[in-house]
């Protein structure tokens, strides 16, 4: 094979020109809306499956959280489809660019910890300073606690990033040793078709469980802050 193997990661252009942001439209344009009195099949399992995850998510939070559901709901729904729009063949996943991922999570935490900050000045203070603390060790302490608050943005973008990438090159590398080897050994290669089939379900789970986590620990970072 003389294709990069990651140049499926690579931002498509037109013309010289980005063509990403048509790309994370997409999804969106897939969402229905119905504006019969009775809603068709698609429709109503599209409101089921917001109203679930909403509710799930949102049980715990107090009122001021809960004015957050309807961007939760959304950041789950965007993230899931463009993570499934990438299993397409020859289509681009957005979410494997750490930038795009980091542009998601950092505004989010910061919303949260500001609204923190906010709301529960004390309480949030109090995240950096256990009580009962050594007087030795409360320089220390605070510089960790610090440390470990800022990094609660680039953990979640890279865990996303990571996750999908590491997908996308397995299916890429047993994608390309499937196609060599149907003619060299056969039986080998319905083997690796089969190996391909099943990542390639697992694929369709991970896409959707990454999404789950992502938008869940957005919700608990605003859950320790409201």
């Amino acid at each position: 094979m003389n294709e990069n193997l990651f140049s499926s990661f690579i931002t498509p252009t037109m013309m010289g020109f980005p063509i990403v942001i048509f790309i994370i439209m997409l999804p969106s344009m897939l969402m229905t809306s119905s504006k019969r009195l009775i809603p068709n099949r698609l429709y109503s399992f599209q409101q089921w499956l917001v109203k679930l995850i909403t509710k799930q998510m949102m049980i715990t939070h107090s009122p001021k959280g809960r004015t957050w559901s309807l961007m939760l709901a959304s950041l789950i729904m965007f993230i899931g489809s463009t993570n499934l729009l990438g299993l397409l063949p020859h289509t681009f996943t957005p979410t494997t660019q750490l930038s795009m991922n980091l542009g998601m999570a950092i505004p989010l935490w910061a919303g949260a910890v500001i609204l923190g900050f906010r709301h529960k000045l004390k309480s949030s203070l109090a995240h950096f300073l256990p009580q009962g603390t050594p007087l030795s060790l409360i320089p220390m302490l605070i510089i960790i606690e610090t440390i470990s608050l800022f990094i609660q943005p680039m953990a979640l973008a890279v865990r996303l990033t990571a996750n999908i990438t590491a997908g996308h090159l397995l299916i890429h590398l047993i994608g390309g040793a499937t196609l060599i080897l149907t003619t060299i050994s056969p039986p080998a290669a319905t083997i690796t078709l089969i190996i391909l089939t099943l990542l390639t379900i697992l694929e369709f789970a991970v896409a959707l469980i990454q999404a789950y986590v992502f938008t869940l620990l957005v919700s608990l970072y605003l859950y320790d802050n409201t």
